[in-house]
């Protein structure tokens, strides 16, 4: 999202987490800007009996964590890492600085921030009124079209496990599988080699 020479012009630091560390945590303040430079990171909550439920998916050149730092509160939600990931981390006042000398980024980042929440808002309904396949085709075309910028059939090789798509979308993994199947006959999504494609 901003350009990484950029962001280590204003002090940012690369730091390196394996799969499984937390970046941060839920309830923490928020001090740093974050960016991935390579790998993924999961945003998550844990409800009383210990079932998650995942917020978002990020993955290189994307920034996670941004609200509560522009809203000076702590953090909603764990930032963990899918996999070994680099992520570069800018101090909130450097942070500023930056969005301040840069208008163009200030507003990109605002774009962005708006088109998540407006995600989120969509999201909600999703789980609440709709069955497991709309919710399913609602979140691969959200990534297809609004992350990855794709538009032909099949073109789009879903980067989500089962699991992941099933802590998206508030189902059973289970639910998930016999989900995919109904829509690959439908031709909704193509299956091929274990991947899904939409």
């Amino acid at each position: 999202m901003i350009n990484e020479d950029l962001l280590i012009e204003f002090g940012a630091k690369k730091a390196k987490f394996r799969k499984g560390d937390l970046i941060f945590s839920e309830a923490a303040p928020a001090i740093n800007y974050y960016q991935i430079s390579t790998g993924q990171v999961k945003m998550t909550n844990y409800s009383e009996d210990g079932k998650e439920f995942t917020q978002g998916i990020f993955g290189s050149n994307q920034s996670f964590g941004e609200p509560p730092l522009l809203a000076d509160i702590n953090y909603p939600a764990n930032a963990e890492a899918l996999c070994d990931t680099i992520v570069l981390q800018l101090h909130k006042s450097a942070f500023l600085e930056l969005l301040i000398a840069y208008p163009d980024i200030h507003l990109k980042l605002t774009k962005t921030l708006a088109k998540r929440l407006y995600y989120k808002a969509i999201m909600v309904s999703e789980i609440s009124n709709h069955d497991a396949e709309h919710r399913i085709i609602r979140i691969i075309d959200y990534l297809k079209h609004e992350v990855h910028h794709q538009k032909d059939p099949y073109s789009f090789k879903v980067p989500l496990t089962r699991q992941q798509i099933a802590d998206l979308t508030g189902l059973r993994v289970e639910t998930v599988i016999r989900a995919i199947k109904n829509l690959q006959l439908k031709k909704e999504v193509l299956i091929k080699n274990r991947k899904v494609y939409r």
